[in-house]
């Protein structure tokens, strides 16, 4: 009878084993969305969410790719209910998180929340400690399709081990949901994510400005090329349904138009979820045809899935690269220089391949397509050196092709 018992206590192990995971098939490229965190911080309610719902769609942000709307940190009350459930904010939200959802839905999008391991939120709103399953439970009640997770006031908490507790109860729950893992790259999760979550964040937050820390006491703000020279050795790490997060993006939140062009040629490049972060009831003819520019957004979408990597720094010029299906390459020339910079590239100088992904560009056997991407125009051939003048901080982002010349 011992040894009975032992065997069905281990075939329950196993079957519990084998139901604890993540929801397969999600996020095969990059999520595509937009949060509130950036632009509104706790700012927020029901009818921005509504006004970012129809700005999707009536910017043209849907129809490129665009599909989740995510509610960062305080959208819900100071206390739990005496069920312990979680309550949206009723002067924020007076028709609950489920309308909302709906609404969202109902334009053929996606909806978001945020909460956070420990027991607060960083706002100071309840956290899921110890209410893992009671919370996932209720955003499946909600029509919840992507939870940002966040790492504020975990004291000892284990970060694998909370995750994965999260992770597991959002898959008894039932409903398919995005899992974003924020604990800002402290614990490596690259290194142990995979199987966890979709993506997980590289670095703390992300702040509007070009290449610059901001100090906040025991933690900092970091600048788009603070983050981009961040943990550069773990793009290995990155694929179909796991990716490396570099954070919200902060185009159309104050840098130049220049810069942004950079800092979206740069996410799209890495691979990275394009998630936006400023208000795009407001945002400018130029940020809007940065956003929706579905030739650079091709290139993050990516069906191969490779995130791509610093090829060469001349001239303060960087030079990044990412593989693409077909035999395709996608190429970023992001001029750091402070004055307008004369590109001259020339092709038969550089053995072109990316060793970690085993892909390789052999140039003497292939004459390929230049395309421009950013202003949608050809660039001519492989068989002539790249010439093109690149402005202050902008940025020169081509795709090679085999399409006909």
């Amino acid at each position: 009878m011992k040894k009975l018992l032992i065997s069905i206590a281990a075939i329950l192990c196993t079957i519990g084993s084998l139901q604890a995971q993540k929801f397969d098939g999600l996020a095969k490229t990059p999520p595509m969305g937009w949060n509130s965190w950036n632009t509104f911080a706790t700012d927020i309610n029901e009818q921005l969410v509504k006004d970012i719902a129809d700005s999707f769609v009536k910017y043209g942000l849907k129809d490129a790719g665009y599909e989740y709307i995510v509610l960062d940190d305080g959208w819900m009350t100071k206390e739990r209910d005496q069920n312990g459930n979680l309550v949206p904010d009723p002067k924020k939200f007076p028709n609950g998180m489920k309308a909302l959802a709906d609404y969202v839905h109902a334009k053929g999008l996606k909806f978001g929340l945020y909460n956070c391991a420990g027991a607060q939120t960083c706002a100071g709103y309840p956290g899921s400690r110890g209410y893992e399953y009671q919370d996932a439970q209720k955003y499946a009640e909600w029509g919840v399709d992507f939870l940002k997770y966040d790492w504020c006031n975990t004291e000892k908490l284990n970060a694998e081990g909370a995750y994965m507790t999260m992770r597991d109860a959002l898959y008894k729950a039932g409903r398919p949901v995005v899992f974003s893992i924020c604990e800002w790259g402290d614990n490596e999760p690259w290194e142990w994510a995979e199987n966890i979550g979709h993506l997980w964040r590289v670095s703390g937050d992300i702040i509007n400005c070009w290449d610059c820390e901001v100090g906040h006491g025991s933690w900092s703000s970091w600048g788009v090329w603070k983050i981009i020279n961040m943990h550069q050795n773990i793009r290995k790490h990155a694929g179909p349904g796991h990716w490396n997060d570099l954070d919200m993006m902060e185009v159309g939140n104050g840098m130049t138009d220049a810069e942004d062009r950079s800092h979206f040629a740069m996410w799209s490049v890495m691979a990275s979820p394009l998630i936006l972060g400023n208000d795009l009831r407001t945002a400018s003819k130029e940020t809007l045809k940065t956003l929706t520019n579905k030739e650079v957004i091709a290139i993050n979408q990516d069906e191969l899935g490779i995130q791509g990597f610093r090829f060469t720094n001349e001239h303060n010029v960087e030079v990044w690269i990412k593989p693409l299906k077909n035999d395709e390459w996608a190429f970023v020339f992001v001029n750091m220089n402070d004055e307008p910079y004369e590109l001259n590239f020339d092709w038969k100088k550089h053995g072109i391949g990316d060793d970690v992904n085993g892909k390789w560009l052999d140039l003497s056997a292939n004459n390929l397509k230049v395309r421009d991407l950013f202003n949608q125009k050809d660039l001519g051939a492989t068989d002539k050196s790249l010439k093109a003048t690149i402005g202050v901080h902008d940025v020169l982002m081509i795709k090679l092709s085999n399409d006909s010349l």
